[in-house]
């Protein structure tokens, strides 16, 4: 079985880009089950029923998130009646939505988990106890989490903490693609960012002159997307015969 892990897709240039690639590589690559991180696709910053709409209509299988889900006040409007938006699952227990859930791919049960780090983010629970809690409960032959954190060692540590019970652990947010793809020792798929499919010629997404303007005046200052061409990221994981990771691939295209 194949996966595809699409990294935070960054507004209009991030959306063309991935309705530009994606069917090729799902062919290219037998894909059978693709996860995208949208928090990012309207406008920067969260996701939209429009552009929720637009990811199940190119086929995307689950749509995970991180600390821009609820920036868009429409997303509270409908992440209650869906269970393939995944919003972090150790926020808040009083926010809307749910952080893990499972599907059913012929026989075999996927599990998709959204998980937020602590460290240089927003407030959230405990990762590993909200985790711990998730693997109890798990019945799924599969599970992959993404890991949606700033700090590079929160990302590796939890992936270790997991090795061989997790079947990947996939870190985004950061939108700058790491090349330290890997299978740790008892088998758990790693990556410490994953990437993001957005204009590659920006500041993480963002127009330049408006990240510098802020960085050298430390004026308040507010960014707008770059419009610029994009680049789509992702990883795509292979497993054996027992649901385990086989290998993980990183991917990029103009």
């Amino acid at each position: 079985m194949n996966f595809l892990m699409i990294g935070d897709v960054y507004s209009k240039s991030g959306r063309d880009v991935l309705e530009k690639q994606l069917s090729s590589i799902v062919e290219k690559n037998q894909i059978d089950f693709i996860i995208v991180n949208g928090e990012n696709i309207s406008h920067g910053k969260g996701i939209n029923k429009n552009h929720y709409d637009f990811l199940k209509k190119l086929g995307v299988n689950v749509i995970t998130s991180g600390n821009h889900i609820f920036k868009v006040k429409e997303t509270f409007e409908f992440i209650d009646s869906v269970d393939d938006l995944l919003r972090p699952a150790n926020m808040n227990s009083f926010n809307l939505g749910i952080g893990t859930n499972q599907y059913n791919f012929g026989k075999i049960k996927i599990r998709v988990t959204n998980m937020m780090g602590k460290s240089f983010m927003e407030h959230v629970n405990n990762p590993y106890e909200v985790m711990d809690k998730i693997i109890k409960e798990n019945t799924a032959d599969v599970h992959i989490v993404d890991f949606h954190a700033e700090a590079s060692a929160e990302k590796l540590a939890f992936a270790w903490n997991y090795d061989g019970i997790l079947t990947a652990v996939l870190g985004t947010h950061t939108h700058v693609q790491t090349a330290d793809e890997r299978i740790l020792p008892k088998g758990t798929a790693f990556i410490t960012d994953v990437g993001m499919t957005g204009p590659i010629d920006s500041i993480i997404g963002a127009n330049p002159e408006e990240v510098i303007f802020k960085e050298k005046t430390g004026l308040p200052t507010k960014f707008s997307p770059s419009e610029n061409p994009g680049l789509l990221c992702g990883v795509i994981i292979k497993l054996n015969s027992k649901n385990k990771a086989k290998s993980i691939k990183r991917i990029q295209l103009k």
